[in-house]
């Protein structure tokens, strides 16, 4: 247990989920489901069983850094890896795991986002568990492949053959990112295509052996900080090093080139919870089909399908509507055809142009 540590990346902004999630507050501050948790702290329960406490990190953006104290009030300061700008994902995990090796080379990590949900929580442990079993042992680096319930263009998929580490581990063959429809049912129905769920196991030496092979210049960068990590001059050092690093994922950067990947086939109640589908497909609905969070004062006449989000003590009334989402956040009022969510993303922007940055 005392080399098993953890990853959690927590900077993202989600746009899609845009009135709720906002630049200063992003969605995994928000307890999008209503279960009574925010996603980050939903994340960090998870974790709890299965590294040590003081052996979780959460890699995010300054800004957010107030956000995970609140939420996450058990967390030391050291325990928040803050990144001055958005560089995507290979940065921040070269950071996180120079940051490791400097407290125990012989660390293994779990890398994993902090916005997905995870139903079954006990199958999900089993599978890290595993696979950092795995990674103390051999020279991989892992990914947890979820197997497809459906042909979905919102996912990546991994594709792997029958070489294998152990009886579970499978060698990957290739990354394919977001596919089209057509695509997408090729893959779900010929059986060795599996969805990305951006979770990620290895042994620090691994991974920064696969950073100096890849990613070398990100590498170099990160391994100058050696004596300032885990002291007071690591987050000035931090900032010098992120304004070098290219914006680059762990999975374009690394894991779609080196040899040794293998990945996982796992269930366990996943969901990326991209967007407000997602929300909708999960959440308890009415015998009509409506999801209403949070439904004391929303009035339904002859609205089917719908997906509401109010803040509390909001009277709605909705006459005629069907399939439609409806968000109130932050003064902003969202309505959208579930259809065309989307364009979620593109009406974010333009309402950035027009009306500034205060309502994004």
């Amino acid at each position: 247990m005392k080399n098993h540590y953890a990853l959690i990346m927590a900077g993202g902004i989600g746009s899609r989920f845009w009135p709720i999630s906002r630049t200063a507050h992003p969605k995994q501050f928000i307890d999008i489901l209503g279960s009574g948790k925010t996603l980050i702290q939903q994340t960090y329960d998870r974790f709890l069983k299965i590294v040590p406490k003081d052996n979780i990190f959460i890699l995010t953006n300054e800004s957010y850094i107030q956000l995970v104290k609140e939420q996450l009030p058990d967390l030391d300061d050291a325990q928040i890896l803050a990144e001055p700008i958005m560089r995507n994902t290979a940065p921040c995990i070269a950071y996180g795991s120079h940051k490791i090796l400097k407290l125990n080379p012989e660390a293994c990590i779990v890398v994993a986002p902090s916005d997905h949900l995870i139903l079954d929580s006990e199958e999900f442990t089993k599978c890290i568990k595993k696979s950092l079993e795995t990674a103390s042992k051999h020279d991989c680096l892992i990914s947890l492949g979820i197997k497809p319930s459906r042909p979905d263009t919102g996912y990546g998929y991994i594709q792997y053959n029958t070489k294998k580490i152990g009886d579970d581990f499978f060698k990957v063959k290739t990354f394919t990112e977001k596919p089209n429809k057509e695509l997408a049912k090729t893959f779900v129905q010929s059986g060795d295509f599996l969805w990305n769920a951006g979770i990620f196991v290895w042994s620090v030496q691994s991974i920064l052996n696969s950073f100096k092979n890849h990613l070398p210049e990100m590498n170099d960068i990160f391994k100058e900080g050696e004596s300032v990590y885990n002291t007071k001059d690591e987050q000035e050092f931090v900032h010098a090093a992120f304004s070098q690093c290219t914006n680059i994922s762990i999975d374009y950067g690394i894991m779609e080139k080196a040899e040794n990947v293998y990945v996982l086939p796992s269930e366990f109640g996943w969901s990326d919870l991209g967007n407000w589908a997602s929300v909708y497909d999960l959440s308890e609905k009415d015998y009509v089909g409506n999801a209403v969070i949070p439904s004391e004062m929303v009035i339904m006449y002859d609205s089917s399908n719908c997906m509401v989000n109010v803040p509390k003590g909001k009277l709605v009334i909705m006459q005629g509507l069907h399939d439609f989402i409806v968000v109130e956040s932050n003064n902003t009022l969202l309505i959208c055809p579930r259809s065309e969510e989307q364009e979620i993303k593109q009406i974010v922007g333009d309402v950035k142009q027009r009306f500034g940055t205060e309502f994004i």
